[in-house]
């Protein structure tokens, strides 16, 4: 039998070794020294967040491989306590490295809702977004083209992407088949609609909602421009329950250029007129905003800004929101205010939400000279 050199051994070993290195070892990119180091920062904070195993929460990116036993196979992942008395919510929310988790229910693709959301100036590590899907032709639809987005930004700039993102799909079927705006706004179909939605957003919220989650900021689909420190502006109010009004830019033929006009009318203060006809209503029966068919007088703070000389920071307290953009502290949710999909105080949905949250304990408030716009459809 012929006898190996040792010499030989000795050299393959070294080639094997080396191979191992080079395969084990991270890439490197060619990448400008300014955008390196702001990569490599904002990597590092990723990877210091990260999640511990990766039965953590959605909203926490798993980064990290748990240890291989001796036997082979991997280690269960360990108990984990989360100390909640540690979260903060405050006005200075990007300072203390406060988790934002922007929750949106989904019906279809709006390309901008997205071109919008990653042009966001908050940190995009310390950001975790969920979304809500309807099982049918529109939503797989929906579904196809959000995944295409994702990818995009996911695989980009390090200080780009997100810290997780995660997708739901809707295990009810959506009263309405159509989203067309007009078939959407009629007075018939609300009472369905938004206990139909208020399920999907409970199912969204407590399905992603973290330890770790300090903000909760809601976003609609739809929503296709707001200013890029929408986070940081909402937050340095430190209001428990904080929405901005809702309008919509139009083209104006009688001016005969773009103007803007109120879109969302669920901001209110409540009036005498429609606490006596919610007294007056049967258990199953709900108060609806905007209809000439139901006339509450509440004060609608879509009709309180001030479009010609706007103050974005005068806040006003309500008794009503609408969902379109809506902040609220992680702790009002976890204390239990969500969105009742069955009349509470005659009220649904995301009035339905502000009402809990003020027999909760909590204020609610609006900034009716800050703007946030819909698409025009």
């Amino acid at each position: 039998m012929r006898r190996t050199n040792p010499i030989t051994l000795l050299l393959a070993a070294i080639l094997a070794f080396g191979f191992v290195i080079f395969v084990l070892s991270p890439s490197t990119s060619s990448a400008s020294p300014v955008s390196a180091g702001s990569a490599s920062s904002s990597q590092q904070r990723r990877e210091d967040d990260a999640a511990e195993n990766p039965l953590s929460p959605p909203t926490k990116p798993f980064f990290k491989s748990q240890p291989v036993r001796q036997d082979g196979q991997q280690a269960p992942p360990p108990v984990v306590q989360y100390d909640l008395n540690k979260l903060s919510s405050t006005s200075q929310s990007a300072a203390n490295s406060e988790r934002i988790l922007i929750l949106t229910p989904l019906a279809r693709f709006v390309p901008e809702y997205w071109d919008n959301v990653v042009k966001l100036t908050y940190p995009h590590e310390l950001i975790s977004i969920g979304f809500i899907i309807p099982k049918n032709k529109e939503g797989n639809a929906a579904l196809a083209a959000l995944e295409d987005a994702i990818a995009k930004t996911q695989s980009g700039p390090i200080d780009q992407r997100f810290a997780s993102i995660s997708i739901l799909r809707q295990d009810f079927e959506p009263p309405l088949q159509s989203q067309d705006e007009k078939e959407r706004h009629k007075m018939e179909n609300q009472k369905a609609r938004r206990e139909s939605m208020s399920r999907a957003r409970n199912s969204l919220l407590f399905t992603t909602l973290g330890p770790a989650t300090d903000w909760v900021l809601w976003l609609d689909g739809d929503i296709v421009e707001t200013p890029p420190t929408l986070i940081q502006d909402l937050t340095a109010h430190d209001y428990p329950v904080l929405v901005p009004n809702c309008y919509q830019r139009y083209y104006n033929s009688e001016k005969k250029k773009m103007d803007v006009r109120p879109y969302d009318y669920n901001s209110w203060i409540d009036s005498s007129t429609a606490q006596s006809m919610a007294a007056e209503m049967g258990p199953d029966e709900i108060l609806l905003e905007g209809y000439a068919e139901m006339p509450t007088y509440r004060t609608l703070m879509a009709y309180l800004a001030d479009t010609t000389n706007p103050n974005p920071k005068r806040a006003i307290e309500l008794d009503g929101v609408g969902g379109t953009a809506l902040m609220v502290k992680a702790e009002v949710h976890r204390d239990g205010a969500m969105f009742p999909a069955f009349p509470f105080y005659h009220l649904v949905e995301t009035e339905g939400f502000a009402k809990m949250a003020k027999r909760l304990g909590y204020t609610v408030h609006g900034l009716p000279d800050y703007f946030v716009y819909h698409q025009n459809e």
